[in-house]
């Protein structure tokens, strides 16, 4: 039996060894090897199988490692791992130890940069491009990325930058979903080939040299060639940009994708080509539902059938679903907002039920927060499901545009704490030290389900803004009152009481605490407000107990425990306190309560914590 081609190539210099007429086979048979590896491993889907072509022919066209490829996001770099060196280690794609789901510098020198969050690439490019420039070193750089990301605004910034500098640059957008081109047909692969060939290319610059001297010919030429283009491509855009647009052309094509991208290759200043490709190619299930098979468990590799997980409980995203179509059906004020994450936030049956008044913006958080004050200002009552990590990229905003109005924006704040499988990038490590510094904030953190669902309705009724953090997966298995009952406002709960040492919690540790707290015999008091503190709460338990121990899923530098650590510096206590929280490094991806307790945060961990400390 012959050896599979896929087997034979561990770097790209390998694939760039193979025959052209052979790529059409390697291409089958890398996503084969995607659909069996992901259907036992999980991971993002659909995005990779899409762009199985593109990905052979940027390093069988390019000099790769030498040359630079920065994917955008990172969740379609799936094939790029696996042509450079990392094919056998996707066995262990983001599990605890194993290789990471999105590009990362330190695990590969083809990995150029960084990514996780979107609409990075052309501007870490234009910073590579011009330090070659600078460098002398004559090596490409192209930038690939999604239509979805090209909808934020760091993308265009960089490319209005780009337009006024002297750089080669190739930025190529993978259009997998919007509806900005037509039909790909044999019209548009040839005039893409036409378009980008020497020819064309030097007909065009050699006619406006000629024309220079003629304004008016010249102008009307140009606008003439840009007319015709507009008519044929959607490329006008990028031309005002500074540009030179080619496309789009059939992403899953290799003969044209190879000679495009080698005619480019060649090309002077900054390039742009636009591809079309199909998200989940080749896997029926996945090209009839992208959105499911964006990222998918462990499936049935023939049916496409998800592993259920064994669970009963909802997850807090569901809770947040359940909660925001109850109250925007007792109250017509409330919009609900997201930052492109419908499914991920649990917008899903919002935007069903309540169309007029859901609002998905884009990538665009920025603009997500401030249109949530506009909308505050007019008297509405506007809700922001957004992630924590993704809150984080419209920290100016939230300060300047919400809290310093002290406008009632309710901020749903999703994936809090470590996110597991997808790393850090995603985790949301920061929210609890980066929000509870802003003045007019209230920060709740629910401890279970039920709390959650009380949290929402509580900060949905007040008049400032408002932030509610919880984690991704399921809950405890509480109960879930269906009313929409709220909470009083800075007030804490004691859950248990015991002797010597008083364990304040922050959020859904609470579960661990309690169980530590039957080996220690320790009081624990569910916090649920980082802001306002409870500091009635604080100083009774400071009073009883001679050591405080504060936990949080949270950096411990700024955060909920330095929140107690202030309020007793302000009223001269001088109780013993122990912060438990994440520690300061970026915690890497891995099943979720492996990471927890390597942080010492699982009941064991805070035990022996304890202990080591009180036996001093």
């Amino acid at each position: 039996m012959n050896k599979l081609l896929l087997e034979k190539i561990q770097t790209p210099k390998e694939l760039r060894e193979l025959p052209e007429y052979q790529l059409p086979k390697l291409a089958h048979e890398l996503r084969h090897f995607l659909i069996e590896t992901l259907s036992r491993t999980g991971g993002h889907f659909a995005s990779n199988l899409g762009v199985v072509e593109l990905t052979i022919a940027l390093h069988y066209v390019f000099n790769t490692p030498f040359d630079r490829l920065v994917w955008d996001v990172g969740h379609q770099s799936y094939p790029h791992k696996i042509l450079t060196e990392r094919r056998d280690a996707m066995s262990t794609l983001r599990q605890t130890g194993g290789i990471a789901g999105f590009p990362k510098r330190t695990e590969s020198f083809y990995d150029t940069f960084g990514v996780g969050h979107s609409s990075t690439s052309i501007s870490a490019a234009l910073g590579m491009a011009i330090a070659n420039k600078q460098l002398g070193l004559n090596r490409k750089v192209v930038a690939i990325i999604g239509d979805g990301a090209m909808t934020a605004g760091m993308a265009f910034e960089a490319m209005n930058h780009a337009c006024d500098l002297d750089v080669n640059l190739l930025v190529i957008l993978n259009d997998n979903d919007m509806s900005i081109s037509p039909n790909v047909g044999g019209l548009s692969n040839y005039l893409a080939k036409v378009l980008s060939s020497p020819f064309y290319t030097s007909v065009r610059q050699g006619s406006k040299q000629i024309l220079r001297r003629m304004p008016t010919v010249r102008e009307l030429a140009r606008r003439t060639e840009e007319h015709i283009k507009g008519l044929v491509v959607p490329g006008t855009l990028f031309e005002e940009l500074g540009f030179n647009y080619i496309g789009p052309i059939d992403g899953h094509d290799l003969p044209i994708l190879l000679s495009t991208l080698r005619n480019m290759k060649a090309l002077e200043g900054p390039q742009f080509l636009h591809v079309n490709t199909q998200k989940g190619k080749g896997f029926q299930s996945a090209e009839d539902n992208p959105c499911t098979y964006h990222g998918v468990t462990a499936f049935d590799p023939k049916t496409g059938k998800m592993v259920a997980k064994s669970t009963k409980a909802p997850t807090y995203t569901q809770i947040f679903s359940d909660w925001l179509c109850d109250m925007a059906a007792l109250d017509k004020r409330l919009i609900g907002i997201t930052p492109a994450m419908r499914e991920g936030s649990g917008l899903v049956d919002f935007a069903k039920k309540f169309p007029e008044r859901y609002f998905d913006v884009g990538i665009a958080e920025q603009h997500s927060v401030t249109f949530a004050a506009g909308l505050a200002c007019e008297g509405l009552k506007p809700v922001v499901a957004i992630y924590s990590t993704f809150l984080q990229r419209a920290y100016d905003q939230l300060i300047h545009d919400v809290a310093l109005q002290n406008l009632p924006v309710l901020f749903a704040i999703d994936r809090a704490g470590l996110v597991g499988p997808d790393g850090p990038t995603h985790s949301g490590s920061f929210d609890l030290a980066y929000l509870r510094c802003i003045p007019n904030m209230c920060i709740m953190v629910p401890a279970d389900e039920n709390e959650c669902r009380q949290m929402l309705t509580t900060g949905f009724q007040q008049d400032g803004p408002c932030a509610v953090r919880y984690p991704r997966g399921c809950g405890v298995g509480v109960l879930v009152n269906p009313k929409l009952t709220s909470l009083p406002i800075g007030k804490a709960e004691l859950r248990r009481e015991g002797q010597t040492v008083a364990l304040l919690v922050f959020g859904t540790l609470l579960k661990a605490a309690l169980e530590a707290a039957e080996q220690l015999d320790a009081t624990v008091v569910n916090m649920r407000y980082v802001k306002p503190l409870d500091v009635e709460m604080i100083l009774q338990m400071a009073k009883q107990h001679d050591l405080l121990v504060t936990i949080e899923e949270n950096v411990i530098m700024g955060g909920a425990g330095s929140a107690i650590n202030e309020c007793l510096q302000a009223h001269a206590d001088s109780t013993r306190v122990l912060n438990l929280g994440l520690p300061d490094r970026f915690i890497e991806h891995g099943d979720t309560a492996t990471l927890l307790k390597r942080c010492g945060l699982d009941a064991e961990g805070i035990v022996e914590a304890v202990t080591k400390i009180t036996v001093q």
